[in-house]
């Protein structure tokens, strides 16, 4: 009878690790954005340098190298 308490002691246990760890990602990301030396209010770094619209083919550079 004992086996299924500690069992869910173990898995309580686990659980909480994990969360524990979650946390402690999440502030790890935290703290590098903030640090990021380029972060700039209301600007997504993702998308900086993209230009909108049609973009050229890879193999019209090459075509015209001929």
């Amino acid at each position: 009878m004992s086996s299924p308490s500690f069992a869910k002691r173990q898995k309580e246990r686990a659980r909480a690790d994990k969360q524990r760890e979650k946390a402690e990602k999440k502030a790890t990301r935290a703290r590098e954005r903030s640090q990021s030396p380029n972060a700039e209010p209301g600007v997504d770094p993702d998308l900086v340098g993209i230009v909108p619209g049609p973009q050229p083919r890879l193999d019209e550079d090459e075509a015209t190298d001929d």
